[in-house]
């Protein structure tokens, strides 16, 4: 079962409360902070491209690459409309590629946690090193093992809006550190009958230690790691961590 398909078209619909352009700017501060203020930037996992936007507003050359056909097609119509110049690749985030190197590289809304391997996590984050330019800075975040166990667990989920509404089961396998969610999305047509989709989705969650290991393997610096949604520093409560890593040598 394919994923990010039908819901693709109603994503951005049910995600209208993430504050991308306040990401953009927590993003584009730590580049800053670290001495990068333009240049290309590449977003893996950038879904229907709103905050590909938003960084590209603030001035960074953007790229943004996906694996879902559905999301980047809508990414590209908002692109057009907007008139900005952004290039969207459709490639798998375990074996994508560039034409050269980027300034920095970055990752929200949890994209990493759809790796279910650690050895391809390793294999994802060797390649990010490979087109961060010298000391180029890799910001990203992932769910916690908390917010699996805790928050997310073993619940069902559902919001009802004008014209859509889903339904989100979700089951936790602590053992296998596998979350998986059953998500039904029905979507209302001009003849006010409805269209349901059916999508799988499966996430691994990571331990700080094994992303900080994951991130020495494939020759990364860790900087540093914060809540990412408090901005506080990271502790045994936090649902999503923010981790900033630079390229640190070939």
């Amino acid at each position: 079962m394919s994923i990010y398909t039908g819901f693709a078209s109603v994503y951005d619909v049910f995600m209208d409360d993430i504050p991308y352009k306040a990401w953009a700017l927590d993003i584009e501060k730590i580049l800053k902070e670290y001495g990068i203020s333009k240049g290309i930037v590449a977003e893996l996992g950038c879904g229907t491209g709103s905050l590909t936007q938003e960084l590209a507003a603030l001035g960074f050359d953007m790229i943004g690459i996906d694996s879902s056909y559905d999301m980047l097609d809508i990414a590209m119509s908002k692109r057009d409309e907007n008139g900005q110049d952004i290039l969207y690749l459709c490639q798998d985030i375990r074996s994508f590629e560039l034409y050269g190197t980027c300034a920095a590289i970055v990752s929200r809304c949890d994209t990493f946690n759809y790796i279910l391997e650690f050895e391809d996590l390793v294999n994802s984050f060797k390649l990010v090193n490979n087109y961060l330019d010298p000391k180029g800075l890799f910001i990203f975040d992932l769910n916690s093992i908390y917010k699996y166990k805790e928050i997310l667990a073993d619940n069902t989920i559902a919001e009802n809006r004008e014209n859509e509404s889903f339904i989100w089961e979700n089951y936790y396998d602590a053992e296998a550190k596998l979350n998986s969610y059953e998500l039904s999305v029905f979507v209302k047509e001009e003849d006010d009958k409805y269209l349901k989709y059916e999508e799988q989705h499966i996430q691994r969650a990571y331990s700080l230690d094994e992303i900080k290991a994951a991130l020495k393997e494939a020759g990364l610096e860790f900087l540093s790691v914060s809540d990412a949604d408090s901005k506080k520093e990271a502790d045994e409560f936090t649902q999503r961590y923010l981790i900033v890593a630079k390229e640190s040598g070939k």
